[in-house]
């Protein structure tokens, strides 16, 4: 769903539990964006500074009684928690305000949802979204029970009855999960023989992460424009969280005829739920088999460097480790004084909607992945035509031609394959 759709507006409440963390504030303003992104209205904030959360109302009693009170005052009917809750926290709010309560997790599952639209992505987010029902069907359960019995005094039937449906709808979402983790299985098998016959090409992977609304489609769409093996061939951008869900790829061709593949991969927010990031380990499968990344930081955010460290801690907990980064200060036109474009070892600071930005990008990534690549002539016999087929499924051919000694390549090779065929360089 994006911006251009009609979609009803609700007005919300935020409320947020100030634990002493020097990031709260941080915190409340991307959850006031993420809201936003869901097509929310907020109406006001209201804040509480407490070292834990009250295990029945996340809120202390007299802050609760504030909440009810904004809540009639300004004619709203739904709050939005900074923090995941519990179920019974949830059932007590809610009965103790007369208002519907969203918490952080379900906010992100909500944009998650209406943003997936290829096969996988929604497959992904419907397992975490079932995940986040499990441990709530009993409080769910619990309210029909005391709606149908009057409360807690219902009879032992009554109770059996509801423990059996329980049990019944509990089954059921694991069923679906099992039916899902089946279909993503299918598509990853799909993924992974693509992926391999890209590696037939040894063709070098660049994946683009970091956190969400940073310019990772931007840059993916400005490298498209000018290297793209079909130029046409963008990716959905916005100014918004979460504009799109799904991984990109595309092939860029450089001038001098090298090439590698451009990855466009979801990004992250802080506090992202532990089922989507489990959940979403197969839509940053790129990311995690790239021969390279590409940090995207959104350099005119104030809080870029939290938003750093919430992309070091995504990456490692979907076992994203070991690969060689570059950090990209993006928006740089929007922070006054700032040099650009300008490099610092693997460090560019730029602004993506700028050629002169992209081609400085492009450099850089060249010396990392690009630096043992060759481009050479080889001159094959025709006795050994099996080589040429060796040459099409591992190299780079720029140009082939025919002569009375055999056949002519202009191919692109790394230095292992430099050394294989040295004795057919002229």
């Amino acid at each position: 769903m994006y911006e251009n759709e009609l979609v009803p507006i609700t007005k919300v409440l935020l409320v947020g539990l100030d634990k002493n963390d020097p990031q709260f504030g941080y915190q409340m303003t991307e959850l006031a964006n993420l809201a936003t992104a869901n097509h929310l209205e907020i109406v006001a904030t209201i804040t509480q500074k407490l070292n834990r959360p009250n295990s029945a109302t996340y809120f202390g009693k007299g802050k609760v009684e504030e909440l009810k009170e904004a809540l009639e005052y300004h004619g709203v009917e739904m709050v939005v928690a900074n923090d995941e809750l519990s179920p019974s926290q949830i059932r007590n709010l809610e009965q103790q305000t007369g208002a519907k309560v969203m918490d952080r997790t379900a906010l992100i599952l909500d944009i998650f949802a209406s943003r997936a639209k290829t096969r996988l992505a929604k497959a992904q987010v419907a397992i975490a979204q079932l995940q986040y029902q499990l441990p709530r069907l009993r409080t769910s359960m619990n309210i029909r029970l005391d709606q149908q019995t009057g409360g807690g005094g219902g009879s032992f039937t009554s109770r059996g009855a509801g423990e059996t449906k329980l049990e019944m709808n509990r089954r059921h979402i694991e069923h679906q999960i099992s039916l899902l983790r089946q279909e993503i299985e299918e598509i990853e098998a799909d993924d992974q023989t693509r992926r391999a016959r890209r590696d037939k090409q040894n063709i070098k992977n660049v994946a683009l992460v970091g956190y969400t609304n940073a310019g990772k489609s931007t840059i993916m769409n400005g490298l498209v424009r000018r290297f793209g093996e079909n130029k046409e061939k963008t990716v959905f951008q916005a100014d918004m969280l979460f504009a799109t869900l799904e991984t990109s790829v595309r092939k860029l061709n450089l001038p001098d005829n090298q090439s590698f593949l451009l990855s466009d991969t979801v990004g992250f927010v802080s506090n992202l739920p532990h089922g989507l990031v489990a959940a979403f380990r197969a839509t940053l499968a790129e990311a995690a088999q790239a021969d390279l990344l590409v940090q995207v930081v959104d350099y005119a955010d104030d809080h870029y460097r939290e938003m750093m460290a919430t992309t070091a801690q995504t990456l490692k907990e979907i076992g994203v480790t070991d690969i060689p980064m570059i950090t990209v200060f993006n928006k740089a036109d929007l922070r006054p004084e700032t040099i650009y474009p300008d490099r610092d070892g693997d460090t560019v600071t730029l602004a993506a909607v700028e050629d002169t930005s992209l081609d400085l990008l492009v450099e850089t990534i060249r010396r990392h992945i690009l630096s043992d690549f060759a481009t050479v002539e080889l001159l094959v016999p025709f006795s050994e035509g099996a080589l040429i087929s060796e040459l099409n499924d591992s190299a780079i051919i720029n140009a082939t031609d025919y002569t009375e000694e055999g056949t002519l390549l202009s191919v692109t090779l790394t230095a292992p394959q430099l050394a294989r065929f040295e004795k057919y360089i002229q």
